[in-house]
């Protein structure tokens, strides 16, 4: 026997993932998670069993429930899965994903449409971090189709603008969590920063390496893995993580200077498996690292001056532009970061689970 359950299968930014109404998953923490690594086929590598994609991008799920607090349209629960593990991580947050919320919702009702662009707000549970979403909303319908490109995506699709509320410190005890926007933790010159994501970010050179290397040879270079592993291990201490070993936050994220005509170059690893491009969240807090004095991007990046600052991260497969503001009585202080990605429904229908793994009683 097997048990189904309702889901949207979506594409959110560059990631993918089942989407799912609290309600219609266990309430019992334990047996969602069983749940959530049987829909997407996980531990396996190629997720054959699953939903999965075989990859870390296409490992997250989605989970959505009418906002609990006042002044909030809809929360949001992440969770990431890896291929061949056993772990559900429901502690960063991720804003490719978080693009398919309002969809998700408008498509299942939770929320009505306003007019031709619709603006709810939605609280990621991982962090508590707030975020206003605007979709296009003709008709009273989600609008996926559209002229709005990004990276990693082929084709172009609606716009949906993305205006994040208050990101620092999502993870870690501020921004900036060691107190410092540049410390030297094992033998690297780094700046450890959180401004939706927490990040480690280090020059490519202190590691003997260009920043210009492909995806495939990154995760191939085994010795750099190994280096960016303990160096991680490190700075989760010194971040206030904690032992980080088992834990898909702090991302590693090299940098070079720029050779596209963007801000600076980026590799990141999330955090073992090199990005294909790089996260919403990774892309913000690399921005801030761009626009705060001191930190390791400085004599690397090339950000323009002023308080409303666009900052482009290149990476692997195009660049990734964010929208900063700085505080004008503290420029060290970035007020309000805004994006814009797109997503799409890819199908709906019952995904299906073991019934050995659970019934479908909401215990």
């Amino acid at each position: 026997m097997q048990t189904p359950i309702p889901t949207l299968f979506m594409r959110g930014g560059t990631s993918r993932g089942p989407f799912f109404r609290e309600s219609d998953l266990p309430a019992d923490v334990a047996t969602r998670d069983r749940v959530l690594l049987a829909v997407m086929g996980s531990p396996d590598r190629r997720q054959i069993d699953g939903l999965g994609g075989a990859n870390p991008l296409t490992s997250k799920v989605g989970i959505v429930r009418p906002g609990s607090r006042p002044g909030v349209d809809l929360d949001f629960l992440f969770a990431q899965l890896q291929p061949e593990k056993d772990t559900v991580d429901t502690t960063p947050n991720c804003g490719n994903m978080l693009a398919a919320v309002v969809p998700f919702a408008l498509e299942t009702g939770m929320v009505r449409a306003q007019g031709e662009e619709s603006t709810f707000r939605v609280l990621t549970l991982n962090t508590g971090m707030a975020c206003d979403i605007t979709v296009q909303t003709p008709g009273g319908r989600v609008s996926y189709e559209g002229d709005a490109r990004i990276d990693g995506v082929p084709g172009s699709s609606a716009p949906i603008k993305i205006n994040f509320l208050d990101t620092a410190g999502s993870v870690c005890s501020g921004l900036l969590p060691t107190g410092k926007v540049r410390d030297v933790i094992d033998g690297v010159e780094v700046t450890c920063i959180d401004n939706g994501m927490p990040l480690v970010i280090f020059r490519a050179a202190d590691v003997g390496r260009t920043g210009y290397e492909s995806v495939a040879e990154l995760n191939a270079d085994t010795e750099l893995k190994a280096r960016i592993e303990r160096l991680r291990i490190a700075c989760g201490h010194a971040m206030g993580l904690g032992d980080v070993s088992a834990k898909n936050y702090p991302k590693m994220t090299l940098v070079a200077p720029p050779r596209d005509g963007g801000s600076l170059t980026t590799r990141s690893f999330i955090p073992h498996v090199c990005h294909d491009a790089i996260g919403v969240l990774a892309a913000v807090t690399v921005g801030t690292a761009c626009v705060l004095r001191g930190s390791i991007t400085e004599g690397i990046a090339v950000v323009p001056e002023g308080l409303a600052r666009t900052v482009s991260v290149e990476h692997p497969t195009g660049e990734f532009s964010v929208e900063l503001e700085l505080d004008p009585a503290d420029p060290q202080n970035v007020t309000r970061a805004a994006l814009l990605r797109t997503a799409r429904l890819i199908m709906r229908g019952e995904v299906m689970v073991p019934a050995s793994i659970w019934k479908g009683d909401k215990q």
